[in-house]
């Protein structure tokens, strides 16, 4: 991996570091291309179960480097999007855990997550139109979905911050933390869903993620095709028996 991503594995639970601290961890080319590394072995590692994206410093990510910008570079990458994530995240589920700054495509990466944990400090915002620029990076297409249409237009019309009490007031944030703790209460999350069926938590975010763009007569369809292997699965059985004999599972991830 690139050192402007740092990625650790810990209890099944894949950390993976955004590392520019000098620059509040503005994505570059390189930290992007090292994300889509990082996601293909968090969803190809049958041992873990989940992820986790934080930053270094203090800081979640100030959005793209600016200055690589000028000089004709963007970081993203062909059909993974800024960031390596942002248009196609992983399989398996992916939390947030963010500090201080989380700007325009660091507030997108955040809104490409399944959780977001938010240290108090923490401010999201997409400054992109004082910049003569758009939030293309899902800021757009995930943030009125997240938030009430007028609060969501908001922001992004106006380019305001967004502290992290109103993000978690609104519904954005699922858990605040006091400041530096944002990380030890995403593990902790973490924690919680990889101790479920992996089978079952990746089936679950993908009904849950790609349904809302499902024709209403096909939704109990598309949903079957999906939870059948799951519930035909080894695993599926295994919980089960462990339910009935009063012990945790032992999941095989088939």
């Amino acid at each position: 991996m690139s050192g402007e991503l740092l990625v650790e594995v810990r209890d099944g639970v894949q950390i993976m570091t955004l590392n520019r601290p000098e620059a509040r961890n503005a994505a570059t080319l390189a930290m992007a291309q090292a994300m889509v590394q990082a996601l293909d072995q968090l969803d190809a590692n049958p041992d873990i179960r989940v992820g986790i994206i934080t930053g270094a410093g203090g800081n979640f990510c100030a959005g793209m480097d600016l200055k690589g910008f000028l000089r004709g570079e963007r970081p993203n990458v062909p059909g993974r999007g800024f960031g390596g994530l942002n248009e196609a995240p992983p399989r398996k589920p992916l939390i947030a855990a963010v500090e201080g700054y989380a700007l325009a495509g660091g507030f997108e990466v955040t809104l490409a997550c399944d959780l977001i944990v938010a240290a108090e400090n923490a401010n999201f915002g997409l400054p992109e139109v004082k910049r003569g620029l758009m939030a293309t990076a899902g800021g757009l297409l995930r943030l009125p979905q997240r938030l009430p249409y007028h609060i969501a237009m908001e922001y992004i019309l106006t380019g305001a911050l967004l502290p992290a009490k109103d993000a978690h007031r609104y519904g954005l944030v699922n858990h605040l933390t006091p400041a530096g703790g944002a990380l030890d209460k995403a593990l902790e999350l973490a924690a919680a869903i990889a101790a479920n069926g992996p089978l079952a938590t990746a089936g679950s975010k993908r009904v849950a993620s790609e349904s809302v763009n499902w024709p209403a007569g096909e939704k109990w369809d598309r949903q079957r095709e999906i939870a059948t292997p799951v519930f035909q699965s080894e695993d599926a059985k295994e919980g089960a028996r462990a339910f009935a004999e009063k012990r945790a599972p032992v999941w095989q991830g088939k």
